[in-house]
């Protein structure tokens, strides 16, 4: 239910600028979202984007859903896929724009493969099915899927933004959010064994996942509303199933654990607005169902703006201590 003012409240320009955006949380499909730089008084919101693969295209619909709201990011931290698509929004990618461009260079087999490879690789659907039995080049595939032009340095976007890796010599993460972006997106991205890991500023870096899935901690300095997106899945559509190949059970310990690191750093960092939509039904890989895996996650866009919006709500009109996630 949405709160309004008190006629005595009219005077104070924070509470006629609160009202302005409680009206335009509220208001129907399509209104034009007011996009106005931060002011004093409104809510700095921090994004903490989480990996999980081809899973990872859900955070597309949630990106959308802050669009519609008129909101925009103060901060955004990004792991593994989270970090290649948070590079965009920090860049100043609508939603709308990231899933057109994921349309346009995920649609089908053949366009990943020629992205990848051109035609040294034409089956590139077998070589995922059977699992492969050589190792990418992370930074080719961060230029490969990165929209053209982009920027070089993380101080040419447009919102700051944090990328988490895995520095694999000192078991530490790794947090970039100076100097060159593509190489730090690479080492983000950079899954064990599917990846050669990336050397970059004396580090040796591999996918951020294995330390942080959720970068919760790095979305959170300075921030008065914190969301979480995490698109490692659950195991409720796995629990009846016994034929497993070698990769399901590799990718599947692989999210057994991203749940366990996530489920720490969420009782250290608690979100104020936490999604998590159902994704199992997708391989890691399959980033060629791109379409049906944004379809997924349109599901659940009303309930993150509905749960956004209560947040915002209660930050303007100070109504009380806020509600984090999972109270």
């Amino acid at each position: 239910m949405a709160h309004y003012l008190s006629p005595e409240d009219e005077l104070l320009p924070i509470v006629a600028r609160g009202q302005e955006l409680i009206d335009r949380l509220h208001a129907p499909e399509g209104t034009p979202p007011l996009l106005q730089p931060e002011r004093s008084g409104m809510p700095r919101i921090g994004i903490a984007l989480g990996g999980g693969s081809a899973r990872g295209l859900t955070h597309i619909p949630f990106i959308e859903a802050m669009d519609e709201l008129g909101l925009k990011p103060s901060v955004i931290a990004g792991t593994s896929i989270g970090a290649l698509i948070g590079a965009g929004w920090a860049n100043g990618m609508s939603g709308k724009e990231l899933r057109e461009h994921s349309m346009a260079v995920l649609g089908t087999l053949r366009i990943i493969a020629a992205r990848l490879w051109g035609h040294q690789i034409r089956n590139l659907g077998g070589l995922l099915q059977n699992g492969l039995n050589i190792q990418l080049d992370a930074n080719r595939v961060v230029d490969a899927f990165l929209p053209d032009p982009f920027p070089d340095h993380f101080e040419e976007l447009q919102v700051p933004f944090y990328v988490v890796a895995t520095d694999f010599q000192s078991w530490h993460q790794a947090v970039f959010n100076t100097g060159l972006l593509r190489p730090t997106i690479a080492g983000s991205i950079a899954i064990p064994s599917f990846f050669k890991p990336v050397h970059y500023a004396n580090h040796l870096l591999v996918d951020g996942g294995v330390v942080n899935p959720l970068p919760l901690d790095q979305a959170a300095a300075d921030v008065d509303i914190l969301v979480g997106i995490d698109v490692n899945g659950d195991p409720s559509d796995r629990l009846a199933r016994a034929d497993y190949r070698a990769l399901d059970v590799w990718f599947g310990s692989a999210q057994i654990m991203m749940h366990s690191l996530t489920a720490h750093m969420m009782a250290a960092y608690p979100p104020d607005v936490y999604a998590r939509p159902h994704v199992n039904s997708f391989g890691a890989m399959e980033f060629w169902r791109v379409k049906e895996i944004l379809e997924v996650a349109d599901k659940e866009k009303d309930n993150f703006k509905r749960n956004l919006t209560r947040k915002v709500e209660q930050f303007i009109l100070k109504t009380g201590e806020t509600t984090r996630a999972g109270d």
